[in-house]
């Protein structure tokens, strides 16, 4: 197979916003993908590039890594389309950097502290959102999973919303969420575990079941 080039598509941190703009139909970039056009790339970043930014920056908080993990992401893309042909083109990009931006965190947590943040947080939210493979029915789903997620965290305080982000997203140990908001670990874990089970009911009344 053709080995793709790196190409740099990072454009610093914009607005976090979900983006389907203008550009190529998503169709004709999965073809230009099968066709080895490298043309697939410059498509898929016009397209695509601050929805998984957003992503990986807020993940890692990190320009410089989340530029980095964009051009893996496109490599990986680059790499699985074919054999792969995505149903639903945003959601197989969005998973790749997602997937790559925990692996970088958990490597990043593993060397500074003997092992990773990111596992437990993980098993912590399992309960409310269970880990998805890569089929096109599990990834569009994914899709919802996330917009019901935004809207249960408008829902909440601010500081509520800022401890589950703290945690949740930017991978912070319960000590260290503890010590941003001047309270006690124990109060840190009563909240999370409180918010869980609310974003539990707010997934079901959105009709996701985990």
């Amino acid at each position: 197979m053709k080995p793709l080039k790196k190409i740099p598509v990072f454009q610093g941190e914009g607005a976090i916003k979900n983006e389907r703009g203008p550009g190529v139909d998503d169709k004709e970039i999965i073809e230009r993908f099968w066709a080895r056009s490298e043309s697939a790339i410059s498509a898929i970043a016009d397209k695509y590039s601050k929805y998984c930014r957003a992503i990986a920056f807020n993940i890692l908080d990190s320009e410089e890594d989340a530029e980095e993990v964009l051009n893996d992401a496109y490599n990986r893309a680059w790499n699985a389309m074919p054999p792969e042909r995505p149903n639903n083109l945003r959601a197989f990009i969005g998973r790749i950097v997602r997937n790559l931006s925990i692996n970088r965190l958990e490597k990043e947590h593993a060397e500074k502290r003997g092992g990773g943040q990111v596992g437990l947080i993980l098993a912590e939210l399992e309960e409310c959102i269970a880990d998805r493979k890569n089929s096109p029915d599990e990834l569009a789903e994914s899709e919802m999973i996330t917009a019901a997620l935004n809207s249960f965290l408008i829902g909440q305080s601010i500081e509520n919303r800022r401890i589950f982000v703290r945690r949740y997203f930017r991978a912070a140990s319960i000590e260290e969420v503890a010590a941003d908001f001047g309270m006690s670990a124990g109060k840190v874990k009563t909240t999370l575990f409180r918010m869980r089970g609310k974003l539990r009911k707010h997934l079901e009344s959105e009709g996701i079941y985990l």
